[in-house]
């Protein structure tokens, strides 16, 4: 063989052993509960190590809903049926199961890890909590007939009255201005006449807040009425410009009435 010729006997494409560095290995987060009376005082959850889909963090907003959630438990859970939407590492469903919830289902995207994750967080929590509530998880695509994603064994068609949740959950799921529509077709099929939605979120490009912000107006074509709560500072998620760090470091918090 000469010099000028190459020998492809070997696959020059193939990428050597361990030239990828492997995944990132799942891991666990804690939140510690501020009321006094809580019991159990922590909660272990398992996320996944990497997420396109964003489950392998524990959000400022997940922190809050569960801090408010743990406050105002007697009034918005104790006896509730709680549906969470988007829930990564579904903190503020968890608190919702101890703290008497009628049922509580967590939903994320369909993505089998993300879901095992979930079930894990759950399942560890009820070691310590044997009498929490009632709860499913489950994969579901925002916009999508909630009966037929949820209850897949049962007839087919929209929730009826009592089926319906008194509260649903969106922690930190505004950023996706392309879904507003779709969440909110989820939660007008989902959410009983006389419930609330909780919408807790951070605008974490600050640049884009009129946009995250939009979602409470376009709530107004599903008949609700946004009703703000509050506005807080958290450490923000990310190390960027300090330019716009009081921006980012901002938790927003809604309900959603309704007006049918």
């Amino acid at each position: 063989m000469s010099d000028d010729e190459l020998s492809i006997d070997a696959n020059i494409f193939e990428e050597p052993e361990g030239f990828l560095p492997p995944p990132p290995e799942s891991h666990f987060a804690t939140y510690d509960r501020k009321v006094s009376h809580a019991e159990p005082k922590q909660i272990r959850m398992k996320l996944v190590g990497k997420s396109p889909l964003w489950g392998h963090l524990l959000w400022n907003a997940g922190i809050y809903t569960a801090d408010y959630l743990d406050k105002h438990a007697e009034e918005l859970v104790q006896g509730k049926r709680v549906l969470e939407l988007g829930a990564a590492a579904a903190l503020p469903s968890l608190v919702c199961a101890v703290n008497g919830a009628k049922e509580v289902i967590a939903t994320d995207y369909p993505d089998p890890d993300l879901i095992n994750h979930i079930e894990y967080s759950f399942n560890d929590l009820k070691q310590k909590a044997p009498q929490m509530s009632d709860y499913k998880v489950k994969g579901y695509i925002w916009g999508h007939n909630v009966r037929e994603s949820i209850y897949k064994n049962e007839e087919a068609g929209n929730l009826e009255e009592d089926e319906k949740f008194d509260l649903i959950i969106l922690s930190d799921l505004v950023f996706n201005h392309t879904e507003h529509h779709k969440l909110l077709t989820a939660c007008r099929q989902s959410l009983k006449s006389n419930g609330k939605c909780l919408v807790v979120f951070s605008p974490h490009r600050a640049h884009l807040l009129n946009e995250d912000l939009k979602f409470f107006e376009t709530c107004k074509e599903y008949q609700f009425d946004a009703e703000k709560i509050d506005m807080i500072n958290m450490t923000p998620m990310f190390v960027e410009d300090e330019e716009t760090a009081e921006v980012r470091s901002r938790v927003y918090s809604y309900f959603l009435i309704p007006t049918w």
